[in-house]
């Protein structure tokens, strides 16, 4: 993917929670978007068993969605940082 490519998603998980998904950091200054810890739980339960016993294909669309949606937190976070770091400068 092209650093000036906006990600697009193509879809969401129904088993994504849409309410406290995502948290709000502040660093630096700079409004950082992440998983909630909610989130970053029930990833974890699925790469566990992912390594121990296999996912249902079900489950492994949900690990898919979940990767997609840290791919577009990833690319939002370093637009910001970068848009941040440019109004600094200027």
């Amino acid at each position: 993917m092209a650093a000036s490519t906006f990600p697009v998603l193509q879809r969401l998980s129904n088993s994504i929670p849409l309410d406290g998904a995502v948290q709000l950091d502040l660093v630096e200054g700079v409004l950082i978007f992440r998983a909630s810890v909610q989130v970053q739980a029930r990833v974890e339960v699925l790469l566990e068993k992912q390594q121990s016993e296999g996912l249902t294909e079900a489950e492994e669309e949900e690990l898919d969605c979940y990767e997609e949606i840290d791919d577009y937190l990833s690319f939002v976070n370093r637009t910001v940082r970068n848009a941040a770091a440019g109004s600094m400068v200027a």
